[in-house]
């Protein structure tokens, strides 16, 4: 039987942020947007049965722990919990290991890959895994950088640039994507 599901749209510094949850954890994290409904649009479409709800206190302190970090300040998530059902074991070893990394720290898809044993030509897996995560900055694929320190791809809303943004949030500089990747913002 699913579990219940509910969302709670909320305002940071750098825009609407989103989360959704299930008894069992923190289901999906909306990173921030242009506007609320936006934010809420794109968190219901993977989740269209959730229902707005005040967060209990474990997903309140995920929300607290978003909104410093959006205000440039350090946050740690390693302990908010997740629901993380259906996905496979090895994604579910890339987002452990991935949450390992702390603010401002960084490491590659390959160096992930052989941390877990799987070998440089895993690289690949370990950036399907971070394109398809569902709790974005909870699970910080954003420290997960390509090889020789390259920023690397980001599913979220603006790309390759919202990664930066973010990386530079915490004290991290890297060069700008090719100017081939859009920009639209956080």
């Amino acid at each position: 039987m699913a579990h219940k599901t509910h969302y709670l749209i909320f305002e940071t510094e750098a825009g609407p942020c989103g989360i959704a949850w299930s008894e069992a954890g923190v289901l999906r994290f909306q990173l921030p947007g242009e506007s609320a409904e936006t934010t809420r649009r794109l968190l219901l479409r993977h989740l269209p049965e959730a229902e707005p709800a005040e967060p209990p206190p474990a997903v309140a302190k995920a929300v607290a722990g978003a909104k410093r970090y959006f205000a440039g300040e350090a946050a740690d998530f390693s302990d908010v919990p997740l629901d993380l059902a259906g996905q496979s074991v090895f994604f579910l070893k890339v987002y452990a290991a991935a949450r390992r990394l702390h603010w401002g720290e960084t490491t590659t898809y390959g160096t992930l890959a052989r941390e877990l044993g799987a070998g440089p030509e895993a690289a690949r897996e370990v950036g399907q895994a971070m394109a398809k995560n569902p709790v974005a900055l909870i699970i910080p694929c954003h420290r997960v950088l390509a090889a020789g320190g390259k920023v690397g791809g980001f599913s979220a809303p603006g790309g390759a640039s919202s990664k930066l943004k973010m990386l530079a949030l915490e004290g991290i500089s890297l060069a700008a994507p090719e100017p081939a990747q859009q920009s639209f913002g956080f």
